[in-house]
């Protein structure tokens, strides 16, 4: 668990959110007594309840529970504490199927390193306000009061199976919000409804960037022009830093035999994540999750020489992962994706100074397309690792030792680590304040040792060198729902597919217009000329509906003048400019990536 986790589950918002979700739930079972209810945790920036319910809930039901919420929460009712037997536990759930099979996991107790059941049994503690009892560890507040009725609102409802098994029955999940004062339940609102406005899947629609087809699959990613001409301006901008900072890049197959996923560990510790195998000339054949085994192989290939080292290989390499169809999400959960990835090897001396200037690079990065608020997470040893304890410990050090010395802040996130070793997660936030997971830095010890890497040293004796793994963007996929996202659509000017909309107000416009838009061409913009037989206006508001930073408006005094009429997507008009001024203004822009 992250330390941001750890101090919001202590907090007294963590604790009014819990204890609205216990007060939701004795409203829904006042207005349905017959309901079964299951698990109604505290989330960030909210709560939620699963109930199996004898028919659909509707937007009035919604509201009538909530407007109960608030005569539940003015009753003063105390949050009272009791711990009990798994027996008598049993009895006061003896009509609710979900809460005896929670039980039962606790009455079975925690489980050993073998996935044996041990003798420590945790405690089965429930809680009551009203007339509500539940099975619950807490936290919650003392009394129903310390909720403010007003900076409460239930959201929406949602479909969720039981304990996430699509095989489990499906339950009503009912997701709502709590707050401090309604000050801060307006602003979350306001946020919520900028966060659909923003929404990936809606713009990549609305702006024509990328679509899914049903008859292609399910997270399976088309990019449309405009969509591939951001993608392209990406790309350029990674691989001219890349280059720029003594990267090689490579290029490697999608699929590779069993054997280099047994060797890499992949299918030992990765394989629920993992398509079926081909079988080809009658061996297996996987899809490529990673590209790290085959930057390894290509290392493989030549004797290295201390001097070599360290060795940087880039590749923006096509990955597959399988994900249930019910977390696919846009272009935030998919199957298969674009990763830029890079590989580092170097000497176990060289170390430091590597991951320092892997960090470096990619805090600045992330900066170059607008992120300014970065968060970074060390992530230590998972259950489910290799290697030896000391070496993790190591690892997790020489992380810790480059996050102190660049001097970003951080926090440690205990066993979110990779199977190989420890990372570094860098999230960042975005225009609204929400986190994102980007980059990763994860320190390598195990498939150096798996794949028997070794160069040259010093001495003439063969050593064996370190490895770091690095996804700078993540995946392109995610990357770009991310940029939608945070600009709304309405991205920089170097990032905009259509920098420029040519607006001629009448036919006789149009051989200026054309003429206009070469000259802006050969200065390097991204031009688009709008002849259509339309009004101005409607010709400016399509323009603006696309997000086209710059509007050109031409009529008889431009043409007369030699100039062009200015207009920004964002309604301002700043008017008449010659056209070597706008030219000068727009790399500007693009210069400053603004």
């Amino acid at each position: 668990m992250s330390e941001k986790k750890e101090q919001y589950e202590e907090s007294a918002l963590y604790r009014i959110r819990h204890s609205a979700a216990h007060i939701m739930a004795e409203a829904v079972l006042e207005k349905f007594p017959e309901a079964k209810f299951a698990i109604g945790p505290a989330i960030e920036d909210g709560f939620y309840y699963d109930f199996d319910l004898p028919r659909p809930l509707t937007p009035e039901d919604l509201e009538s529970i909530e407007k109960r919420m608030r005569g539940l929460i003015q009753t003063k009712g105390k949050f009272e504490r009791k711990v009990v037997s798994a027996d008598e536990a049993k009895a006061i759930f003896k009509d609710q199927p979900f809460k005896l099979e929670l039980i039962d996991g606790l009455e079975a107790g925690e489980l050993d390193e073998d996935g044996n059941p041990t003798q420590e049994k945790p405690e089965i503690s429930l809680y009551t306000q009203g007339n509500f009892t539940d099975l619950c560890r807490g936290p919650h507040v003392e009394v129903t009061t310390q909720i403010n009725p007003s900076a409460i609102k239930l959201l929406s409802v949602a479909g969720a199976y039981w304990r996430g098994d699509e095989k489990r029955p499906m339950l009503q999940r009912i997701y709502g919000t709590a707050w401090n004062t309604p000050d801060e339940l307006k602003d979350y609102l306001w946020r919520m409804e900028e966060a659909k406005k923003r929404d990936h899947r809606k713009l990549g629609q609305d702006l024509d960037l990328y679509s899914v087809v049903d008859e292609i699959g399910a997270g399976l990613i088309l990019w449309h022009p405009k969509g591939g001409k951001i993608r392209k301006i990406i790309e350029n901008f990674w691989s001219e830093e890349h280059e720029a900072n003594g990267y090689d890049f490579v290029y490697t197959p999608h699929i590779g035999k069993a054997q280099l996923w047994e060797t890499s560990g992949h299918l030992g510790f990765y394989k629920e994540n993992m398509y079926s195998p081909l079988d080809i000339d009658g061996q297996q054949f996987y899809l490529k999750p990673m590209n790290c085994p085959f930057h390894i192989h290509i290392y493989k290939n030549s004797i290295r020489s201390y001097r070599d080292l360290p060795i940087r290989y880039a590749e923006e390499g096509t990955v597959y992962r399988y994900e249930r169809s019910g977390v696919l999400h846009g272009l935030m959960r998919v199957r298969g994706f674009t990763q830029d990835d890079a590989h580092h090897f170097c000497r176990p001396d060289q170390m430091p100074a590597e991951i320092d200037f892997v960090l470096d690079f990619s805090l600045h990065i992330l900066r170059s397309f607008g992120f300014a608020s970065i968060n970074a997470y060390l992530s230590t040893k998972p259950e489910k690792s290799v290697g030896e304890p000391e070496r993790w410990l190591a690892a997790e050090a020489a992380l810790e030792d480059s996050l102190k010395r660049s001097g970003i802040d951080y926090q440690v996130d205990q066993g979110g680590g990779a199977f190989y070793g420890p990372k570094i997660d860098l999230k960042v936030n975005d225009a609204l304040g929400r986190e994102w997971q980007l980059s990763t830095i994860q320190f390598d010890f195990n498939n150096p040792e798996r794949f028997d890497l070794k160069f040259i040293g010093e001495d003439g004796q063969p050593q064996r060198p370190y490895m770091v793994h690095r996804a700078l963007l993540g995946s392109l996929e995610r990357f770009f729902g991310v940029l939608i996202e945070h600009y709304g659509g309405a991205f920089p000017v170097w990032l905009s597919p259509i920098q420029v909309a040519m607006i001629p107000i009448a036919d006789r416009h149009f051989e200026y217009a054309k003429d206009t838009a070469v000259q802006l061409r050969k200065a390097g913009l991204r031009v688009m000329v709008d002849d259509r037989s339309e009004r101005m206006n409607a010709k400016i508001r399509d323009a603006q509906n696309q997000k086209i930073p710059y509007m050109l408006v031409i009529g008889d005094k431009e043409i007369e003048n030699n100039q062009v009429s200015l207009r920004l997507r964002s309604g301002e008009n700043p008017g008449p400019i010659a056209i070597s001024t706008f030219i000068e203004r727009a790399k500007e822009d693009i210069q400053r990536k603004i």
